[in-house]
């Protein structure tokens, strides 16, 4: 339902005033670890992340609404994973059709390990450390969900830095000398805390079940060569250590049995012998990660697989993030068949949240898709089964991209209607310059689930807190690691 809504603009500050606020985002950043590594680093060389000078306003009442929507999201996906198990095979069997190279490769070793494993993988309980990211919808005041991301979600450690850095700037007179600009209204994620818990609860679901040892399991993170943003990893990764007394290692896909052995079934990291009690996966969502050596990557996927160890995420897991399930996800139908428990409410809340979202096959909805893709193009986007940034073709582009490829080939996208969220005044620290911009926001909500595979059982189902990223509004693309965004925070009014 609209209703009207005027955001906050940004502070009218001097040039002296911008040249002390500018200070202070560079160092604060730089003392807190608010950083990336730039393109072509050294391991000594750090760069401030790309970040916003000012929060960017958000209405608070559907802020509220996306944290409260995210647990309902995550037992929804939980379901798809174990209770509709075949139904979501079944996808992934039809999308390895047309995206053999990826979503096709995730189902065939998938299929591989439970054959591996004796009918069914060895370790039923899965993590999912999941984040639905949301636009807003100024003409109906809603919040409308881009996608459901259920691997390598990322920028969970560095949202608690920015938040602290803008909550630090209110604070201190940057924006304003006399009072804080933006009131009690900028709230900081808790995401580095609340994701290592939930890491944390999963690694104590594995020491219970299946370590006999004294000595605890270990974390073990899945990551890329030359990960530029390894720090947004790293503060999970302390927040392990720090709260939960919990070690973590990391190794690259293409090194994971150089890095690791397998005994009676249970991983262990090699020099140490430290028993593994999570897999996280910080790599493997995109095909980029397997193509150093397809056989040696996609070997060492199915290795890690066979194991004991939990995985955040599972194969299964993983392909319950593909397009085509939040495509057919938008049913109301097929979600109160899929969660009969939820209220008519609850029900609606999730609802509400949803685009027009089309198959490009060859069912009835399929075929108004393909009608709408050439007559109408600048209402959609078309979305292949891939995670990150620079995958999505946009608008007028559609037409001449289907014409590019062959129509067998088509069953691989989706089509959803484009978001048409406002814009919104702010500055961007990049590179070391300042840029000031029309941008529009994008707000992730983060959540973590432990659940069993087998029999549905949710073992714990949390939040996890939040990310803001910005992308000038000339742009399509969001994606901060992929170069077409900077992180922000919230101001909520």
């Amino acid at each position: 339902m609209s209703r009207s809504w005027t955001p906050k603009s940004i502070p009218q500050l001097t040039n002296e005033q911008e040249s002390l606020l500018l200070e202070r985002v560079c160092q604060y950043s730089l003392a807190n670890g608010l950083v990336m590594y730039p393109p072509g680093f050294t391991i000594s060389n750090a760069d401030i992340a790309p970040v916003t000078l000012f929060p960017t306003p958000f209405p608070k009442d559907l802020f509220e609404h996306a944290v409260k929507v995210q647990k309902l999201f995550n037992s929804l996906y939980a379901q798809v994973v174990s209770g509709q198990r075949e139904w979501l095979l079944e996808i992934s069997k039809e999308l390895a059709k047309f995206d053999r190279d990826f979503t096709g490769q995730l189902y065939k070793t998938y299929i591989e390990s439970v054959e591996l494993s004796g009918g069914k993988p060895l370790q039923p309980l899965s993590l999912g450390l999941f984040r639905s990211d949301y636009m807003y919808d100024e003409i109906e005041h809603s919040i409308k969900q881009i996608e459901f991301n259920t691997v390598s979600v990322s920028f969970g450690g560095l949202s608690t830095k920015v938040g602290k850095l803008h909550q630090y700037l209110n604070s201190n007179g940057s924006y304003n000398p006399t009072e804080k600009f933006y009131g009690e209204g900028i709230p900081v994620s808790n995401s580095i805390n609340e994701l290592a818990l939930g890491l944390a609860a999963a690694n104590a679901a594995y020491n219970d079940k299946v370590n006999k040892s004294q000595k605890p399991p270990v974390v073990l993170f899945i990551v890329q060569d030359n990960e530029r943003n390894c720090f947004d990893q790293r503060h999970v990764e302390y927040a392990l250590l720090d709260n939960h007394l919990t070690l973590s290692y990391r190794c690259t896909l293409e090194a994971a049995k150089e890095f690791t052995f397998i005994k009676d079934d249970k991983l262990y990291i090699k020099t140490t012998s430290e028993e593994v009690g999570v897999i996280y996966y910080r790599s493997g969502y995109s095909p980029l990660d397997y193509e150093t050596d397809p056989e040696l990557t996609w070997s060492n996927r199915l290795y890690l697989e066979t194991t004991y160890a939990i995985k955040c995420p599972s194969l299964l897991t993983q392909l319950s993030g593909t397009k085509k399930v939040q495509q057919a996800l938008t049913s109301a139908e097929l979600v109160q068949s899929f969660m009969p428990e939820l209220s008519s409410q609850a029900t609606q809340e999730l609802l509400d949240t949803f685009v027009k979202i089309y198959p490009f096959d060859d069912s009835e909805e399929g075929k108004i898709a393909k009608k709408l893709a050439f007559e109408s193009p600048e209402k959609f986007v078309l979305k292949p089964q891939r995670e990150g940034g620079g995958n999505n073709i946009y608008k007028e582009n559609i037409p001449a991209f289907l014409n590019s490829i062959d129509e067998s080939e088509w069953g691989a996208y989706i089509l959803m209607e484009i978001i048409n969220p406002p814009t919104y005044e702010n500055k961007i620290l990049r590179l070391g310059q300042v840029h000031q911009e029309h941008i529009i926001l994008e707000l992730g909500i983060f959540g973590t689930i432990l659940f069993n595979e087998d029999t549905g059982e949710v073992l714990s189902n949390e939040n996890a807190g939040h990310l803001l990223r910005s992308k000038v509004s000339s742009s399509n693309e969001g994606g901060v690691a992929a170069g077409f965004g900077c992180l922000d925070n919230v101001y909520l009014q």
